[in-house]
Formats: C-alpha cells, sequence, structure tokens
C-alpha cells in the first residue's frame, strides 16, 4: 500500500486527485497508476484503470486472478466494473469513499472470488485526500 500511496503523491504533485494504485502478482510489482484526468482530459483514466490496463498488457492477457490490486481510495462504479471483469484476485484498498464507493452504489460490483481488504494506511491516505480538496477551495 505504500507504493500506492506513492503514486498518490505523484498525482497530488500533478493536481489530480491523489489516488495511487499498484497491481502485484506472484509477489511482485507488475503495473502501477495514478489518477490522470486531468492530464489526458478522460473521466476514465483514474489510478485503477491505468494501473489494470498496464498489468493487463504486462501479463499478455485480460485476466487477473492471480493479482491483487492496492489502491488508496476504495473503487468506484466504473473502476469496480473493470475489476469485476478482470477477474481480480484481491482488492486492498485505504480509505472508504463514501460519495462515490462501489460499496454504497453497488455492493455486489465486484467478481464474486475477489477477495476484499481495506483498513491498510487509510488515515494517511485520507488526510492527502482532504490536504487537496482544502487546497482546492
Amino acid at each position: 500500500m505504500r507504493l500506492a500511496l506513492n503514486e498518490a503523491l505523484l498525482a497530488y504533485e500533478q493536481n489530480e486527485v491523489p489516488v495511487g494504485a499498484v497491481v502485484v502478482c506472484k509477489g511482485r510489482v507488475i503495473a502501477r497508476g495514478h489518477n490522470l484526468t486531468e492530464t489526458l482530459n478522460d473521466v476514465t483514466a483514474h489510478a485503477e484503470m491505468q494501473a489494470i490496463t498496464a498489468a493487463a498488457s504486462t501479463l499478455g492477457g485480460k485476466y487477473l486472478q492471480e493479482c491483487s490490486l492496492y489502491v488508496t481510495l476504495e473503487p468506484c462504479l466504473m473502476c469496480a466494473g473493470a475489476i469485476a471483469w478482470s477477474q481480480l484476485g484481491e482488492l486492498i484498498y485505504a480509505c472508504p469513499d463514501e460519495k462515490k464507493g462501489y460499496s454504497l452504489q453497488a455492493p455486489g460490483a465486484l467478481h464474486p472470488k475477489t477477495k476484499v481488504i481495506s483498513g491498510i494506511l487509510s488515515d494517511e491516505s485520507a488526510q492527502l485526500l482532504r490536504d487537496f480538496f482544502q487546497n482546492k477551495r
């Protein structure tokens, strides 16, 4: 999760919402990503989407059953759909997204075999988001 938080810091420095993601497969980091929605002018350029796309490219296949996705904020419904379609083995996220998180909007959105863990470095991730939005106001 610390690597995902480093990705979130990169997003913060680029004036992007500070969310970072890392995909690990068999103990090896195979992909990283952070929000690029402003940079790419693309509403789908979320950290999770960047990392999932890079992981699939690295593995040469679209399914990520043996992979874990570490992300600093609970995925939105769009990202949860991508996580489901990729059949991700494990989702680990830091802090909940009480407005846009998939668990409130569609709790069954993930693939049934995807293991979910939350709360890892939650305070640090939430503080980075608070700092970002406070500076925006």
